[in-house]
């Protein structure tokens, strides 16, 4: 059974279609890698799989509480150390493994440091370790390895394939290769919307982030 099935899906950013007519399913243990150019409408599609906002038409369909998202924000509190930053999200989720999660993003050192004395990468990593506390099978990731460094993107691809083990799921946008050997790739360039495509209201919308 699929852990998210798109079906015919439209979607808008500032009232203007982006991209329409896109159609995928993920099942437990796969990957799908979001490619296009900037501006195409990659992270509004995310954001409307995410739950943060409708789609134009279309139907996504999943079970509720599946979803971890992880935005170009961090979604870190600057004056809590890394631990609790972990700490906070693990009780807003109801999940745990805190420790394992700071262990696989290699920020067991930095546990008791502030955030907001952090570098960008150290946030980052931070901010991707979040995902390993939610409990969540399905990640959706925008740009997951911006700030960091080769060595953080082959740890970060290395928890992402780790989760697909485990039976989870990830959709991706990225410009950066993975080797995820689990992915495909999705170009959405041949679903670019046609100018002054009219926006009509949601149809068939579940909504399902939790």
């Amino acid at each position: 059974m699929s852990l998210l099935a798109v079906h015919d899906l439209a979607v808008a950013r500032g009232g203007l279609r982006t991209v329409e007519g896109v159609s995928f399913a993920l099942d437990p243990g796969q990957a799908l890698i979001l490619r296009g150019p900037n501006g195409l409408g990659k992270t509004t599609l995310l954001r409307t799989v995410a739950g943060l906002q409708s789609p134009v038409t279309g139907r996504i369909d999943m079970a509720d509480d599946v979803v971890a998202y992880a935005a170009h924000a961090d979604g870190l509190k600057p004056a809590l150390t890394a631990r609790e930053n972990l700490t906070f999200w693990a009780r807003v989720f109801g999940g745990q493994g805190v420790e394992r999660a700071l262990a696989e993003m290699d920020l067991t050192t930095l546990a008791t440091r502030p955030a907001a004395a952090l570098s960008a990468g150290q946030k980052r990593r931070l901010g991707l370790a979040r995902l390993l506390v939610t409990g969540r099978p399905l990640w959706v990731l925008d740009e997951p390895t911006v700030s960091l460094d080769a060595a953080s993107v082959a740890r970060f691809a290395q928890v992402v394939a780790d989760h697909l083990g485990q039976g989870g799921a990830a959709l991706i946008a990225t410009h950066i290769d993975l080797t995820l050997p689990q992915a495909r790739v999705l170009d959405l360039t041949p679903f670019r919307a046609r100018p002054g495509a009219p926006i009509a209201r949601p149809s068939g919308f579940n909504e399902a982030f939790g």
